[in-house]
């Protein structure tokens, strides 16, 4: 076994290619085995075994610089650098990160959720270093679905224009590779790339322009028919005019071709690109026989793939597709857009069904966006099925087209509130204060399952602009589902559980939260009354008017980031009122970045348990009974 005596990167350095082949099986193994406990992204790793591997062999990090776009293909990397005995706790509260961590290694030198970032930092790494003096290799590490997002062709656009020395791998797990035509590929990068070719060539133009009167022409000859030859043979022509020189494609399970490919990749000055083909799912039958499914699993069987999920309540996610389909059976003019995103936000049935009607745009939030204000204007009505984290992205275009315009648009933002295992990168906690500022844009969130078809329905109606449902990442309560789905009055609020004098005003699965803690409540002879505040924009004036003139202390219980999210807003309403003795007790996310965890996890980290309302309720009662008064405002 060689995997166990592996604790730094430099230690594969010495190790044969058989060696190292031998190392990426029990690497595989060693995946396979950890994932099926804790689940986390299997298929993208057992993909990128070998190209790790050809990595940390030929280049010396942390000195240089290894950048995984989106981080989740990391766990290879995690495994060469140290953290081996940390899988254990992958995705656990405290433990192991499932992206790429700067505060877990030096190795680590950039942290992303999102994709298409890695170009970027790339490009802004090869200039550090180059201000400061230093040589160190940059290399980025991105996949071919992220090169559908257009930050990564603005960096590469600028990365061709400055000349910069770095090298972008692409992990192209899409294509398979031929022969034949590999081959000749392999045979034109060893050609391009070798330094003797290179220095004969410009030696060649500069001869060939000294000859008098004619060898001007003669070198513009021999440069267009090197243009002609290269977009007859060269497959990375793009990326050459873009101002790369294009190497491969490369079997990415080859570690003798990759080795071979990064040593011709050093040859070449300027900016680098190599074309690797890998499969997702490498050496796992289920993962290679469906990738998709196994890009982030839950724990499994090791023997059938079969995942041990605990059945349970459906997912928000699955009511929202289902509710889709029968909405969009009766309405043609439903289209449902996602960016890269078909099965997560739960559209696989809906473009079976209607695929014409089913766009995924790639990564692309930003053209999603733009795209569904012009699908409104000409009279249609597109669902913008989206993760929150991944709507913050076309922050600029919801305000710009889609919200100026009053297109109406209905954004379906799934993973609204905390994520679990995801962490940092992936909370859904900032939706609500980036968008509650917007004019003209409605914004709901529904108690539990059922509600969120009424609020479909009520969005699909809602003809006068944008307007938005978001939904947590969690199983639904488990109610009843009605047929018949109705339109609910927009701005207004529900009384849940009736009580006097204090009051919960809560929001999405908060309202759950609230009711637990009246029953607590109850029992010691206090009778809390729970709000539904189901309206995010615009708020219910009569109802917190109500709240107000009866003399009710109040808590804001939200999922979402304290600053700027519904508990801002009823305290905006209140000054705008020149009502300044209501006390508001807001409860939701501290001004921090929640880790990963599970979302119970999460809810006791930041304090938004039935316990903490608890605790809550029982300060505001002190501060009363000590003669305060009702001004002020507590947290």
């Amino acid at each position: 076994m060689l995997l166990p005596q592996i604790n730094q990167p430099e230690q594969i350095k010495s190790l044969s290619v058989e060696k190292l082949t031998s190392l990426a099986a029990e690497i595989r193994q060693f995946l396979i085995e950890k994932l099926s406990v804790t689940g986390g992204h299997l298929a993208s790793n057992l993909g990128v075994v070998e190209l790790t591997l050809a990595l940390h062999y030929c280049y010396d990090s942390p000195r240089d610089k290894f950048i995984f776009d989106v981080g989740h293909q990391a766990y290879v990397h995690k495994i060469l650098t140290g953290r081996m005995d940390q899988f254990d706790t992958l995705r656990k509260y405290k433990g192991l990160c499932g992206f790429v961590k700067r505060s877990e290694s030096e190795h680590d030198v950039w942290e992303a959720g999102h994709s298409s970032t890695s170009l970027s930092a790339a490009m802004g790494m090869a200039l550090a270093r180059d201000l400061k003096g230093e040589n160190n290799k940059v290399i980025a590490v991105i996949g071919d679905g992220a090169l559908t997002g257009g930050m990564a062709f603005e960096a590469l656009n600028h990365i061709g224009h400055e000349q910069k020395d770095l090298m972008v791998v692409l992990n192209d797990n899409e294509m398979s590779i031929a022969p034949n035509v590999g081959a000749m590929h392999n045979y034109l990068s060893k050609i391009r790339s070798d330094r003797h070719y290179l220095r004969a060539k410009e030696e060649l133009e500069i001869m060939l322009k000294k000859i008098p009167a004619i060898g001007g022409m003669l070198a513009k000859t021999g440069s267009r028919l090197k243009e002609s030859l290269k977009y007859m043979m060269v497959p990375g022509v793009l990326f050459e005019e873009l101002g790369l020189t294009y190497l491969g494609p490369v079997d990415g399970h080859d570690l003798q071709k990759l080795i071979e490919t990064f040593k011709q990749a050093d040859n070449v000055r300027g900016p680098v690109f190599v074309h690797v083909l890998t499969t997702k799912g490498k050496g796992y039958k289920p993962a290679e026989a469906d990738s998709h499914k196994w890009h982030g699993i839950s724990p499994y069987k090791i023997e059938s793939g079969k995942e041990l999920k605990s059945v349970g309540n459906p997912m928000y996610t699955d009511v929202f597709s289902k509710t889709l389909i029968e909405l969009g059976e009766k309405d043609p003019r439903i289209v449902a857009v996602t960016p890269a995103m078909p099965k997560g936000s739960g559209l696989i049935e809906f473009s079976e069904k209607f695929p014409s009607r089913m766009i995924d745009v790639g990564i692309a939030e930003q053209h999603a966006a733009t795209m569904c204000a012009a699908l409104a204007m000409e009279g249609m009505k597109p669902v913008f099925a989206v993760y929150s984290t991944f709507m913050q992205r076309a922050y600029d275009q919801i305000v710009h087209d889609i919200c100026r315009h009053n297109a109406n648009v209905m954004f379906a933002i799934d993973r609204a509130g905390f994520v679990g295992a995801d962490g940092e990168t992936h909370q859904g906690v900032f939706d609500v204060a980036f968008l509650r500022h917007v004019p003209n844009l409605v914004l709901m969130m529904p108690k539990d399952e059922n509600e969120l078809r009424h609020m479909m329905k009520t969005a699909l109606e809602y003809d006068d602009g944008p307007i938005a449902y978001r939904y947590p990442r969690i199983n639904g309560l488990g109610v009843p589902l009605d047929e018949k789905l109705v339109s609910i009055p927009i701005g207004k609020w529900e009384t849940v559980r009736e009580g006097e004098g204090y009051a919960v005003l809560a929001a999405g699965p908060m309202v759950q939260v609230a009711l637990d803690a009246a029953e607590q409540l109850k029992r010691e002879g206090i009778n809390l009354r729970v709000v539904n505040a189901r309206f995010l924009k615009p708020l219910d004036e009569d109802m917190l008017l109500e709240l107000a003139n009866s003399h009710t202390n109040m808590i804001v219980l939200e999922e979402a980031c304290e600053a700027g999210s519904l508990g801002s807003a009823v305290l905006e309403f209140y000054a705008s009122k020149h009502i300044f003795d209501a006390r508001v007790s807001l409860m939701g996310v501290p001004d921090r970045f929640i880790l990963h965890g599970s979302v119970k996890d999460q809810r006791e980290d930041t304090g938004l348990t039935s316990e903490a309302v608890c605790v809550e309720i029982k300060k505001l009662m002190s501060l009363h009974s000590f003669g305060m008064g009702r001004a002020g405002y507590t947290s």
